[in-house]
């Protein structure tokens, strides 16, 4: 889920900055410092919104910069367990599929993937339902939700189903929706 946190955190203000003023200097400085990056309680880190809250700067010795606490205002993604998220398939493996959801991949189990025996066509980097003949291939639009979520700064694991109905490649789930008009 994207959420708009105020987060409480130190900065260390290059001195070439400080030209820009006190608030955008701190602004720049925490952009290059945590956007992009993955806080365990908190999520990614996307964007800094805006400065709250600086307090007084201090000067450490032999450390040109300034380090102030700031607060602010972060845009995050923090994802849920249960939460349905769309993505693109970034690569099929003999053992699932990678997920991009918005900055982070998620993975599927092959066994997690449709209701169908999947085998791994190694040559295409296609998974392909034995009954059904649905394809899987990268760049694939999918619909999934978030089973399992363990977010660190070393590793990062996100677990994803499709086996649920109106879940999948949204081609498969397009391809339902004909068929029910047709029989409705």
């Amino acid at each position: 889920m994207y959420k708009i946190m105020t987060i409480k955190d130190d900065v260390s203000v290059h001195p070439s900055l400080l030209s820009l003023g006190i608030e955008e200097a701190v602004k720049q400085s925490l952009s290059n410092k945590i956007e992009g990056k993955i806080e365990p309680d908190i999520g990614v880190i996307l964007s800094i919104i805006n400065v709250i809250d600086i307090e007084e700067g201090k000067i450490l010795p032999e450390d040109p910069n300034v380090h102030c606490t700031t607060t602010f205002e972060a845009l995050v993604f923090q994802p849920e367990t249960h939460e349905i998220v769309y993505g693109v398939v970034t690569d099929n493996t003999d053992i699932g599929a990678f997920i991009r959801i918005g900055s982070i991949d998620g993975f599927v189990h092959i066994s997690q993937i449709m209701n169908d025996k999947v085998v791994f066509d190694q040559k295409n980097s296609i998974l392909l339902g034995k009954k059904t003949k649905k394809k899987l291939q990268e760049g694939d639009i999918v619909r999934a939700r978030i089973i399992s979520v363990s977010l660190g700064k070393d590793k990062t694991k996100i677990g994803l189903t499709m086996r649920q109905p109106m879940l999948g490649s949204l081609k498969w789930i397009e391809s339902e929706k004909k068929k029910a008009k047709k029989k409705g």
